[in-house]
């Protein structure tokens, strides 16, 4: 940390910051070799600066644009507040005198591309390397400078390619994406950018912040979320690039991580499992019946009465002594005696299964009786409809040939109901 501290570049404090003893200042500048980390920000990569708890990173895009940007410019100078300017050579191209007044502040110039393409990542690769080389002509034009320059550039909405990525690192550029962003470039209240920033910033505890210095909420926005940063001991930290004059700020590579691994998590530093040399295998005695006779019989009978909230106590077995090791305990042979079955048992299962066969023999013969009678009164009523219907005052001949006389009606449903009454004992 004394290290860092000694080869910062630039440092300004609130107390540097006359007539604005409210201002949080900037902390300290570090100073980064864009070959050594050529791709930086925690939404889209694993590594992001080199920062401290609780440091800030200060970024804006798109600019400039002088109706809004200027107000930017003179909040920060409010402030002492340095930042990152990432902004669009057609908007240089407009406003030359925006991007001087950005490196006049003290204040990093870096690139945003040419014209700002909405989808980068579906532009044809050679269309995305003019877009990325255009925009630093138009800065540096804009500049008047080449110096001034700051090799970085962020790809409009972060919509980065492979190609992109080594296209700019063969460049010596260093891409940034960022660690968080505030939404500042969506239709939300500057309240709502407000409310973001310092959310975001509190779960992350530390990192790249994304604004626009374009859009009229973040005006209204950036001087609340600078005093809220003083009022939670956040701290402003100024990136600029490495030179030949200017060497970079010596760093750890864990301190290029946003949370780098812990000496004391155990998935840092497993232990190795130890190598034993076993004696031998272990051989266990065989155990014989004697082991298995818990003597369980007379356990309630010698149990002492329980109080309240007093738990039983467990009943152990009986020591008993272990048979020498290396004897084999043997079962005995079965007797034939165990296979028989004694007389009496064998006589109720024959009257079982006697009684069985009676049983079903009934009630086989109560179902033919009722399929008789069935048949039986079905002919008897076709027999009926067969017959003509007589008119009132004739009489019905019988047959020729038929001897005796006709039965009497009342006589035939007598018989007919006797059969019914037969055959209903029969089944029960």
């Amino acid at each position: 940390m004394g290290a860092l501290a000694c080869l910062t570049v630039q440092t300004a404090s609130a107390a540097e910051c006359p007539g604005h003893p409210d201002a949080i200042g900037t902390s300290r500048t570090i100073v980064v070799d864009p070959r050594a980390y050529p791709i930086i920000g925690t939404m889209q990569y694993r590594k992001t600066l080199p920062l401290e708890d609780r440091e800030v990173v200060l970024t804006f895009d798109d600019g400039p644009l002088p109706k809004y940007s200027d107000q930017i410019l003179d909040i920060l100078a409010a402030h002492c507040a340095k930042a990152t300017f990432f902004l669009v050579g057609s908007q240089a191209n407009a406003s030359p005198e925006g991007v001087r007044k950005v490196r006049d502040a003290g204040h990093t110039v870096a690139t945003h591309t040419q014209n700002h393409p909405a989808g980068m990542d579906r532009l044809p690769f050679e269309r995305s390397k003019q877009e990325i080389e255009q925009g630093i002509a138009s800065v540096t034009a804009a500049l008047g400078d080449g110096t001034a320059l700051a090799p970085f550039l962020r790809i409009p909405g972060l919509r980065r390619t492979d190609e992109i990525e080594e296209f700019a690192a063969s460049k010596g550029l260093q891409l940034w994406s960022a660690d968080f962003p505030a939404d500042d470039w969506r239709d939300v209240s500057a309240n709502r950018v407000y409310e973001l920033a310092m959310q975001r910033l509190e779960r992350k505890g530390k990192g790249i912040l994304l604004l626009h210095d374009i859009q009229p909420r973040t005006v209204t926005a950036l001087p609340r979320i600078l005093s809220e940063l003083k009022a939670r001991g956040y701290r402003i930290v100024h990136v600029v690039p490495a030179t030949p004059e200017r060497p970079a700020t010596p760093t750890e590579p864990q301190q290029w991580q946003l949370r780098p691994p812990s000496e004391v998590v155990a998935s840092s530093r497993w232990p190795k499992v130890s190598k034993f040399a076993a004696a031998g295998p272990a051989v266990l005695p065989v155990p014989g019946l004697s082991d298995l006779d818990w003597h369980t019989a007379d356990l309630g009978a010698h149990a002492p009465r329980r109080g309240r909230g007093v738990p039983p106590a467990t009943p152990w077995p009986r020591q008993t002594s272990l048979p020498p090791a290396g004897t084999l305990a043997a079962l005995p042979i079965p007797a034939e005696s165990i296979f028989k079955i004694p007389e009496s048992t064998r006589v109720a299962m024959l009257a079982l299964s006697a009684r069985r066969t009676t049983s079903i023999a009934q009630v086989r013969s109560t179902e033919v009786s009722s399929a008789s009678l069935a048949g039986k009164s079905r002919r008897h009523d076709r027999a009926a409809t067969a017959q003509p219907p007589t008119s009132a005052g004739q009489t019905v001949q019988a047959p020729e040939g038929a001897s005796g006389t006709a039965p009497k009606p009342a006589a035939q449903a007598k018989r007919n109901a006797r059969s019914v009454r037969v055959a209903g004992l029969k089944k029960r």
